[in-house]
């Protein structure tokens, strides 16, 4: 029975769960209430116009399977959506709903990775990528986001170009970035989609946090009108509209994708779910709540850095996008042997729940831990204050 594929061998959890647990047993050893930098979702419970849709389809008994590529409704609402905002005639046919942003991610490379296929990501990244282009025998390839304090999270486009070779057959984009904060510039994604469509490489961008934009401008890959012929572009619902457990999210391609996409849909996992896609109709009308979180969070942001910056031996950029900040914390980690050490000793001493970059996956992230300001500004302070303590004593 435990004679499992090696291809899933190769894989591991998602390992920010790890420090979740040691901080409940540091609450029922020490008696500690913890703070969560850790968490990923927002701290806004969905909005009520999304919720009361979906209610009502529940009491209409709308609980039947829908299409495997997402109800017509829906799929309509998107390609709409994003027609307006982004100036293309998005057709219904061109978008396929999913089970969330990850189903999304799994779908695009389950289609076109084979063994042997190398996929470009940039190092730190969101621990998915990598796990999956292994789980189907392909080879991340790795670029730097480099760090400067005052000029914060930066690429370097040659060294992406370095990194293509003949086996190249993908790379993934996630703008604004998990962990880093960062929002690539308009001049690094048209350079990108350029040598995407130069070197024929399929670029899939991962949009989720495409409204926590703090300051600088956000351009999606969307807005390049030769999109159809090298992008996959992957959003949902659960960051901007605050839907995390509803689990919604979907692909944007040309229709011969979408159609593939589709047949994999229908063998994997049916359908998204009936009655979750009434609600995440009206959250195209909720956009005066999600302005209104933004602004929030926002001002959160500002708290977290405030707070971060009195911290002798952090180096903290103020992150323009996401709800997270990534502070160079070397100087501190170096002397407990390392950022999971430190997070593991701001556990148990300060019952503040932080991300040690290492999981995010490779070598940049080794000097870095992330925290989450998706909570609210007493806990932030708070939180922040409790590591001070611990920070110090080992300055």
């Amino acid at each position: 029975m435990e004679n499992f594929a090696s291809s899933v061998g190769k894989l591991t959890g998602e390992s920010t769960l790890l420090y979740q647990e040691i901080a409940r047993q540091v609450e029922k050893k020490k008696g500690i209430k913890t703070i969560n930098f850790g968490i990923g979702q927002p701290d806004v419970v969905t909005f009520s116009k999304i919720r009361n849709e979906a209610k009502k389809a529940l009491d209409q008994g709308y609980t039947a399977y829908t299409p495997a590529k997402g109800t017509d409704e829906l799929r309509q609402r998107i390609a709409d959506f994003l027609s307006e905002k982004y100036g293309d005639r998005i057709q219904k046919e061109e978008v396929i709903v999913t089970p969330g942003a990850k189903t999304a991610l799994f779908l695009s490379f389950l289609l076109y990775i084979n063994p042997g296929d190398e996929v470009i990501l940039f190092d730190p990244a969101f621990y998915s990528y990598a796990e999956v282009v292994k789980l189907l025998g392909g080879i991340p390839v790795y670029v730097n986001i480099n760090f400067d304090k005052n000029k914060g999270f930066y690429i370097n486009l040659e060294d992406l170009s370095s990194k293509i070779s003949n086996k190249t057959k993908m790379i993934v984009l996630n703008n604004p970035h998990n962990p880093t904060g960062m929002v690539f510039t308009p001049k690094e994604i048209i350079q990108i989609q350029e040598i995407a469509k130069e070197k024929n490489i399929i670029l899939v961008s991962d949009e989720i946090y495409d409204y926590f934009i703090y300051e600088g401008e956000m351009r999606s890959v969307l807005q390049d009108s030769s999109w159809r012929d090298y992008v996959l572009y992957i959003n949902g619902f659960s960051k901007t509209f605050t839907m995390t457990g509803w689990r919604l999210g979907y692909v944007v391609a040309k229709k011969e994708i979408i159609d593939k996409m589709g047949i994999l849909a229908s063998n994997i996992y049916t359908c998204a779910t009936s009655f979750a896609q009434k609600g995440a109709v009206a959250a195209f009308d909720s956009f005066d709540d999600v302005k209104e979180m933004i602004s929030m969070f926002k001002h959160r942001r500002d708290v977290m850095y405030e707070q971060l910056s009195k911290i002798k031996g952090i180096k903290v950029f103020k992150s323009p996008g996401t709800f997270y900040m990534f502070p160079e914390v070397s100087e501190i980690s170096n002397k407990v042997g390392g950022v999971k050490n430190l997070s593991v000793k701001i556990i148990e001493e300060a019952g503040v729940i932080t991300v040690p970059g290492e999981v995010f996956p490779l070598e940049v992230g080794k000097n870095f831990i992330r925290l989450s300001f998706a909570i609210n500004e007493d806990k932030i302070i708070e939180g922040v204050n409790r590591m001070k303590e611990v920070i110090e004593k080992l300055s």
